[in-house]
């Protein structure tokens, strides 16, 4: 099995080697059989390829059966006319990774700013939405009408929506069976009527989910008061990317926050987190984040491979995960402990029962 790893900017490369180590240690338990492959994205290919994301690139990526991408600066980029892709975007756009997964829960030892447990799944639709980069078919979302007037549009689609909520439903089957839709209906009424009535459609085909809806902001309230009362949530691109962070925030931070995009016979593990290129280089970098994201997509291809092989490896890491978080002395600086990056994974692969003797 082809593991391609496209490091990113910042800190990306060394969370990336970090998360590499987990694996050969998961390989070695488990007999996954990987290759490693690393491809060129960000400035590097910019210099030689004159894009961010170059065909060349591409082209290796298609190739690949498990994709591993890195947090990057693109902010920082050229303008796309000048070779300054967002390969995140692009990449959930040419590769219709139409569900970014990502779960937040309370950790044994970490405690959470509200004082409560829980356990929660966001399903935000990644395709459409708010985001100008993947809501048309060519050119942005975003035009500059005047000088003082700009507009951005939002497409919501039936197919999209249809499809999210199918995830969702089925994710929620695998656990506590409930859903909530969470919209901003009473504002949008047009694009969220939309999508409520997809997922009223598809929770009717579902009667063993319970079923309801909140609006955004009575959500982001929610999320505070009483997170344990979610189980799964289904909600579109925007309002998906606020919550997670929020929900990651009060679970223990970005550092931890793993995420999947999935598609049709395709996903990809990316950190929820950005570059943090003020910390690149010092090795502090917490790769928790990236390796738990990788934990879910061996989870993704071992279910849609029927490969029980990775759907265990995955499990091993998230447990590992959990062992050498729950340990105030085997932590990384920013959830309180001394270990830096590289010790860090060392520590997972040694509760991975696979590290190699001295």
């Amino acid at each position: 099995m082809k593991v391609a790893f496209m490091p990113g900017d910042g800190i990306g490369p060394e969370i990336s080697a970090a998360t590499r180590k987990v694996l050969e240690a998961a390989d070695r338990r488990f007999g996954l059989g990987f290759t490693y492959h690393e491809i060129e994205i960000r400035f590097e290919a910019l210099r030689k390829y004159g894009s961010t994301l170059p065909d060349v690139s591409y082209a290796q990526i298609r190739q690949a059966d498990a994709l591993i991408l890195g947090p990057v600066s693109h902010l920082d980029y050229p303008p796309k006319d000048q070779g300054g892709l967002n390969p995140s975007g692009e990449l959930r756009k040419r590769l219709d990774l139409y569900a970014n997964i990502r779960p937040a829960l309370t950790r044994k030892g970490l405690g959470s700013p509200t004082g409560a447990e829980f356990d929660m799944v966001i399903y935000r639709e990644n395709t459409e939405g708010f985001y100008a980069d993947r809501c048309m078919h060519s050119g942005s979302g975003e035009v500059q009408v005047t000088a003082d007037v700009a507009i951005a549009m939002r497409r919501i689609t039936r197919d999209a929506s249809i499809r999210i909520a199918e995830a969702a439903f089925k994710g929620a089957m695998q656990r506590r069976k409930k859903v909530t839709a969470v919209h901003k209906q009473n504002v949008l009424k047009v694009t969220d009527g939309l999508f409520l009535s997809c997922c009223r459609e598809v929770a009717a085909r579902f009667p063993e989910v319970e079923y309801d809806e909140v609006l955004i902001d009575a959500a982001c309230a929610h999320f505070v008061r009483r997170p344990e009362a979610f189980d799964v949530v289904c909600t579109t691109n925007m309002f998906g990317d606020i919550l997670s962070d929020l929900a990651s925030e009060l679970s223990g931070g970005l550092g931890l926050a793993a995420s999947l995009n999935a598609g049709e016979g395709v996903a990809m593990a990316q950190a929820q987190h950005g570059s943090a290129p003020d910390i690149a280089g010092k090795g502090i970098a917490n790769p928790a984040s990236l390796i738990g994201s990788s934990a879910m997509l061996l989870e993704w291809l071992g279910a849609h491979h029927d490969r029980p092989d990775l759907v265990k490896a995955g499990r091993a890491i998230h447990s590992a995960l959990d062992t050498v978080i729950a340990d105030p002395a085997t932590r990384t600086g920013d959830l309180g402990g001394n270990l830096g990056t590289t010790a860090f994974a060392e520590e997972i692969a040694k509760a991975l029962g696979a590290y190699p003797a001295a």
